[in-house]
């Protein structure tokens, strides 16, 4: 069946079509009363179209391309107003108060957008989104991992991170080349206590921007010659736990 709208591979789309698997991510969400969710991305409304029929739900969404904001407002009359036709890197905080984020991220800005998130934490209570599989194995794994990284640190020091399962490459249209993984990420209310937030993504992107040398020589710049004669900067970025870096936060940053 042909589609009423175009690919733009300049946007990384690749459409869902598999409606069993549209319907699993969409039971992946934790619903409540009087909740405020965003959808990321909607392009052609593979699980729009699910969301729209949770009852006590309300709904908005973030589309950039022209030609899938018609598309969603001719296919769904309800979608007039709910739709924030913007990239979603330049987007405003799409609710007052707080909201659940769902999405198949567009898999060339899937980092920006979780930085974005990161950005809006405050005020969101779970994100459900699909991404390239190794992304998604990157944000969920632990230290001591090689793909243990910068979006590992700062998305689990905010959220718990939930591997839910894969999507094969089968379920949508184009055939992406790679695997496809959802995640399940559930704000844990700063438990951390981290109060510079910008400080702590600082720290953390210095000591994996040099990630094969030794702390000492990776937060040169960051922290005081005094403060990096401690043992634990003698370790690697990949070898500290989330805890550690929250320690180094504490006592040298704050």
């Amino acid at each position: 069946m042909s589609q009423p709208y175009t690919l733009k591979k300049s946007l990384g789309q690749h459409f869902l079509h598999d409606e069993n698997m549209c319907r699993k991510i969409v039971a992946s969400l934790t619903i409540h009363k009087d909740m405020q969710l965003v959808e990321i991305g909607p392009g052609g409304g593979a699980i729009t179209k699910y969301l729209l029929e949770l009852e006590g739900v309300e709904y908005k969404a973030i589309e950039i391309d022209d030609e899938k904001v018609v598309y969603l407002k001719n296919t769904y009359p309800v979608l007039a107003d709910k739709i924030i036709h913007k990239d979603v890197l330049q987007a405003d905080v799409p609710f007052e108060g707080h909201f659940s984020v769902i999405g198949n991220f567009p898999y060339n800005i899937s980092s920006p957008i979780l930085f974005k998130i990161l950005d809006w934490e405050p005020q969101v209570d779970e994100v459900i989104g699909m991404f390239q599989k190794e992304v998604a194995q990157r944000v969920a794994c632990k230290e001591g991992s090689k793909t243990y990284g910068i979006l590992s640190v700062l998305m689990q020091a905010f959220f718990d991170v939930s591997y839910l399962f894969d999507v094969h490459e089968n379920c949508f249209t184009p055939p992406p080349k790679v695997k496809s993984g959802v995640l399940r990420l559930t704000n844990t209310h700063n438990k951390w206590g981290i109060t510079d937030k910008k400080g702590f993504i600082r720290l953390v992107k210095a000591a994996f921007n040099q990630r094969r040398k030794t702390l000492r020589n990776a937060l040169k710049g960051t922290l005081s010659p005094e403060a990096l004669t401690a043992a634990i900067f003698e370790k690697r970025a990949e070898q500290l736990s989330v805890a550690d870096f929250v320690d180094i936060y504490k006592q040298y940053m704050q």
